[in-house]
């Protein structure tokens, strides 16, 4: 797996002389906490700082204001926070000489069979749940929102703008700082701890709630345990691209408490909040837990952890 072994010339780092002196790849490969701090100070301070540069320029390039429409906020902001997520580690790659994949995106497995998994995952997780709350009568579709063209053209937009979501999201906490702090203290502490800050990163959108928040957090554990067994991204990705696309626009309900412009139907939730999720939408409903524990089991299933002997034939 991509966060479980150090390259051999990593291992001997400790083993170096007094009169050898090492490179600065080497120093940045190191796993020891001290160098772990290090890369990661230094690669946020590049997204950081990437970030603000594309900030100025865009708003040089194309000014927009707080009269502008806010699905073009979203989108902007969005796009630029994943281009500085991307920039930074691809500086750090460099720094590291490694190669790119290693962060979790291997482009060979560019919207292959993991991705189409996960967003069959995506789209089967939201369905189930809105399903449950629909039959127990929480849950109505109402009358279509949009028609002909709107409903093409809203439908890309959302779809464009969700694979935008996932990719970030998903690299930001499960990329270069999932594989540079897990080097540190291992996958798991590593995993949970970045899925608590991905929480609380939730917990400042309007009309969230603390079962949303700790539905954002067992998601994120679950997408950690992809990561771990299919030793990419992809899956999450596009399971993330593929809940949020089908919570905000085909089923038109509350996404991390946020409702958005161009949602297909004027869809109604009503009931008590431990089944509707109330203002955080159905990813705090009790039923999404349900689900997301389902699917531990299944994925464990179909994606079984490697043994030792399986991973030495994989390597030999």
């Amino acid at each position: 797996m991509i966060e479980t072994q150090q390259p051999e010339r990593d291992q001997d780092f400790g083993k170096q002389t007094s009169l050898e002196v090492p490179s600065t790849a080497t120093l940045f490969r190191g796993s020891s906490v001290p160098f772990v701090f290090l890369r990661l100070c230094l690669y946020l301070a590049l997204v950081e700082g990437i970030s603000f540069g594309l900030h100025l320029f865009m708003a040089f390039l194309l000014p927009v204001g707080e009269h502008s429409l806010l699905h073009n906020r979203l989108f902007r902001e969005e796009t630029i926070e994943l281009l500085s997520a991307f920039s930074g580690a691809f500086v750090m790659c460099r720094i590291e000489r490694r190669p790119f994949a290693e962060y979790g995106l291997p482009w060979r497995a560019a919207f292959g069979k993991n991705f189409w998994q996960g967003a069959l995952f995506g789209l089967a997780e939201i369905s189930t749940v809105l399903g449950v709350i629909a039959a127990l009568g929480g849950y109505r579709f109402g009358d279509l929102a949009l028609h002909g063209s709107d409903l093409w053209r809203w439908a890309m937009f959302w779809g464009v703008f969700f694979l935008i979501v996932g990719f970030y999201e998903e690299f930001a906490f499960r990329g270069y700082v999932q594989f540079t702090l897990g080097q540190g203290v291992r996958f798991w502490p590593a995993a949970v701890t970045l899925s608590l800050i991905f929480g609380v990163m939730h917990s400042t959108n309007q009309g969230e709630s603390w079962m949303g928040i700790a539905g954002v957090v067992l998601t994120g554990v679950f997408w950690c345990l992809t990561l771990r067994r299919t030793g990419s991204l992809w899956f999450a990705v596009g399971m993330h691209a593929s809940f949020d696309f089908a919570e905000t626009f085909l089923y038109s309900v509350p996404d991390s408490g946020e409702v958005f412009p161009g949602h297909l139907s004027n869809a109604a939730i009503h009931g008590p909040g431990w089944l509707t999720g109330g203002t955080a939408g159905p990813e705090a409903s009790v039923l999404d837990f349900l689900v997301l524990l389902i699917f531990f089991y299944l994925f464990h299933r179909l994606f079984p952890a490697k043994t030792s002997a399986s991973t030495q034939a994989a390597n030999s």
